[in-house]
């Protein structure tokens, strides 16, 4: 799960980065309308969480443009604005959800994992691969019922790979979806994250695509 953060206050910015951080979300902040659209454009997000105020391009226009492009990728607008009608007009021009500021996380959150839910047609906070389970909303994980305690990169990267059952991720996709365009990655990175997820839950848990990369392994 990829998240594009648009906000231009930077107290306000750096909060909610961290707080993504936090819950364990890949995600890219930037700080006006014209670099989110050309980021949206070029690269996969799984949600938006938009600002409306922003310099130059104003986020209402952004979505509106986004959406003429053809794109339907979930946008949760955080705004000042609370009249009804601005509301109106922002679901109406293409927002899928619409939070007055200011807000508590908790509420923030609640509606990034309805948005979450929504995406994968799923009506839970959880992720089920046989005897092994996610808890989208404490962010926890249990192995047969037993808790397993995982590092924040290593819940993310198996999210990841429980999300898509049936498909083959490479290792620069991985390290994309974990880390969000971070430098300095090591090269050998996702590597080592397998390894102790194989070590933590059980062998099979992730099955290695010569050549290609890795997919989640049997139940």
């Amino acid at each position: 799960m990829r998240i594009l953060l648009v906000e231009d206050d930077e107290l306000l910015g750096s909060g909610l980065s961290h707080a993504l951080a936090r819950a364990h979300y890949a995600h890219e902040w930037v700080r006006d309308g014209e670099t989110a659209l050309n980021l949206a454009a070029s690269s996969r997000f799984d949600i938006i969480v938009l600002d409306l105020g922003l310099p130059g391009l104003d986020g209402m226009t952004m979505l509106r443009q986004l959406r003429a492009r053809g794109s339907g990728v979930p946008v949760l607008i955080l705004s000042a604005r609370d009249a009804t009608q601005d509301r109106v007009l922002g679901l109406n021009s293409g927002a899928d959800d619409y939070l007055v500021k200011p807000f508590e996380l908790d509420e923030l959150f609640a509606r990034i994992h309805a948005l979450e839910r929504r995406l994968s047609g799923g009506s839970t906070n959880q992720l089920q691969h046989g005897d092994l389970v996610l808890d989208l909303g404490t962010m926890s994980v249990a192995y047969g019922g037993v808790p397993v305690d995982l590092k924040r990169r290593e819940f993310m990267l198996l999210r990841k790979l429980i999300e898509n059952p049936n498909q083959v991720f490479s290792r620069d996709q991985l390290e994309e979806s974990v880390y969000g365009g971070e430098v300095d990655v090591e090269s050998n990175t996702i590597d080592v994250h397998v390894h102790h997820l194989r070590r933590k839950l059980y062998p099979q848990v992730i099955r290695t695509v010569r050549g290609v990369g890795y997919r989640i392994g049997p139940t």
